[in-house]
């Protein structure tokens, strides 16, 4: 960048300095705001001093994990469902099939009870093809 000064007529040059107020200026503003972020963030800290607390009435408690996961596949008319419970609840799953044909039956499986830690098998079918297919969960 070149610059002229107006009464000698003399060319100045500017190096990397030209930058340099802004960046002081930048530097001053973190160093102002940083120590009371980091107070903000102890004085949190110091209150809440592990993830779960039990017994705190201010926070609002998370609700339980709850459900198992399932996965399901559809082969012609044939459905296979596995669900597997990852959490320490019972959870009773039951699969439902709708058929796409008018004439073909709706089915409503009975629960199965996947215990924690444990993969259930449910299977159904159709006569003809398959429309959808649902899990649904109770405790």
């Amino acid at each position: 960048m070149r610059v002229f000064h107006r009464r000698s007529g003399h060319r100045l040059r500017w190096s990397g300095y030209a930058a340099l107020p802004g960046a002081v200026l930048a530097a001053l503003a973190l160093v102002a705001v940083l120590p009371s972020l980091v107070s903000s963030n102890a004085s949190e800290e110091s209150t809440h001093e592990h993830a779960r607390v039990d017994g705190d009435k201010g926070d609002q408690a998370l609700p339980e994990a709850f459900g198992a996961e399932c996965r399901t596949s559809i082969d012609g008319s044939h459905v296979t469902v596995y669900c597997h419970n990852p959490y320490p609840e019972t959870d009773r799953v039951r699969l439902h099939i709708e058929c796409d044909r008018w004439w073909d039956l709706d089915s409503d499986g009975a629960p199965v009870a996947a215990e924690p830690a444990m993969t259930v098998r449910l299977t159904g079918r159709c006569w003809k093809e398959v429309r959808s297919v649902w899990v649904s969960h109770e405790r």
